[in-house]
């Protein structure tokens, strides 16, 4: 039994946890800890603190500090809002990303963080910015591994080690939350076999039971999607931007559960992260170059009233003869998840694009600001379906002003493959300079 009184942040950290859980492997790089999920959500470790704290230069840039009495058995009082959002309405909050120490999760997790996604320009970011992966680095590059194979080994610890954090909620929720997301390379988005193959070599490097392999919904990856769910590995599928291409995600998911020849569907699951904000910083400028009052009315409106009907496909593609066929196998939904929750606008509040989107079987992933803003003045009520003939007029109003939905997805998908690539191989290409830097192998 391990306690542990401080994180290893270069600042003090204000949060305390006694005790030791079970996990189905051991790993050298993990203190063994507990977290008690226990009335679905709450926190029943003792706490040294009424107040959780969490402050860090490194790259996360996370400071969120959330208060709580603590009643006389170590039980908090007052929940966070995020707990909330679970309990009463039904949505998991996650975090929207990843660095080292992996222990910085543990007060986001007290908070009410139920999973994490990553993706390359995450680990872009924290690799390249910190220090803490300089001494796996070299003992890969001097074993032998090649840069961009160094790469995913660290990728890779840093993945199974938040997993490990997360199996409580895994174990509890009997395997429908408490997920780690790690992406496929992203040059491998117009490669339908490849992303099978990558898919396939990282569930079984990663051999987590809560680990979400992450593939684009570009074209050429939906039969891979497909394929993938028919081979028992869990998927997020990432980067859907229309409405379109989500009908063709969930198909993929279905027709991979019906191909996949199991009994037991219970254990395959997926979620669908379909992107909010990045619509509307497209969108607006579109109306803005209109720039009639009606048009210039829309700005900010686009993405939330196209996820609610993403939310209005998603309750009438589950229902009905073939969902329930597949229920009888004990198959989940595949939920869908609000990604690019960030406000690019600063004119637009805070928490624009989590707020409108409160439904039940959602998953809402945040990043540090959004999850934040949440916490502090974030109401939680149920909302992504309180006003679905709005949406259906906001959304037909911008086609009637000559916005074709279908161009909107298709190119701000091309820029988030395009976008992922860049991080990616400018990361490899950081590495390849500290390699250099540290003479650990010849410029």
């Amino acid at each position: 039994m391990a306690t542990i009184s401080k994180l290893s942040t270069p600042t003090p950290t204000f949060f305390s946890l006694s005790s030791s859980f079970n996990s189905r492997s051991s790993s050298p790089h993990l203190p063994k800890v507990s977290v008690d999920f226990r009335n679905t959500g709450g926190f029943g470790s003792k706490l040294s603190s009424s107040s959780l704290s969490l402050r860090s230069n490194r790259s996360s840039g996370v400071s969120l500090v959330v208060r709580s009495s603590v009643s006389g058995n170590g039980s908090p009082t007052k929940k966070t809002t995020l707990h909330d959002l679970y309990e009463k309405e039904g949505q998991s909050p996650w975090y929207d990303n990843l660095c080292r120490p992996v222990t910085d999760l543990l007060p986001l997790i007290a908070s009410g963080v139920r999973g994490v996604t990553s993706n390359p320009a995450i680990f872009q970011k924290a690799i390249s910015s910190s220090n803490a992966y300089n001494d796996q680095f070299r003992e890969l590059v001097q074993s032998g591994k090649d840069i961009e194979s160094a790469y995913w080994e660290l990728v890779i610890r840093d993945i199974q080690d938040a997993c490990k954090l997360f199996e409580p909620i895994y174990d509890q929720t009997d395997g429908g939350d408490g997920y780690v997301s790690v992406e496929v390379s992203p040059t491998l988005a117009d490669d339908t076999q490849g992303t099978i193959e990558a898919a396939k070599w990282l569930h079984k490097v990663v051999d987590r039971p809560n680990v979400y392999i992450k593939i684009p919904a570009t074209a050429p990856c939906i039969p891979s999607i497909k394929e993938v769910i028919a081979q028992g590995i869990s998927v997020n599928v990432t980067l859907i931007f229309s409405l379109a291409r989500y009908e063709a995600v969930i198909d993929a998911y279905l027709d991979g559960l019906e191909a996949s020849g199991l009994s037991d569907l219970s254990r395959v699951t997926s979620v669908a992260s379909f992107f909010v904000s990045r619509v509307d910083t497209m969108i607006d400028k579109m109306l803005e170059k209109i720039g009639t009052p009606e048009a210039l009315d829309l700005r900010g409106k686009a993405a939330v009233a196209q996820a609610a009907l993403a939310y209005q496909l998603y309750q009438k593609k589950f229902s009905g003869p073939r969902w329930e066929a597949l229920v009888k196998k004990g198959a989940k939904k595949q939920r869908v998840l609000w990604a690019s929750t960030s406000v690019k606008n600063p004119a637009y509040p805070d928490t624009l694009y989590v707020a409108p989107l409160v439904g039940p079987d959602t998953v809402s992933t945040m990043p540090d600001q959004a999850l934040q803003a949440f916490i502090d003045h974030g109401i939680v009520s149920r909302t992504i379906d309180s006003n679905v003939s709005e949406a259906e007029g906001i959304y037909s109003a911008l086609e009637k002003l000559g916005i074709d939905w279908s161009h909107v997805g298709s190119q701000l998908e091309l820029e988030g493959v395009d976008a992922f690539k860049k991080s990616f191989d400018s990361l490899l290409d950081t590495l390849q300079e500290k390699a250099n830097s540290l003479k650990l192998v010849s410029p």
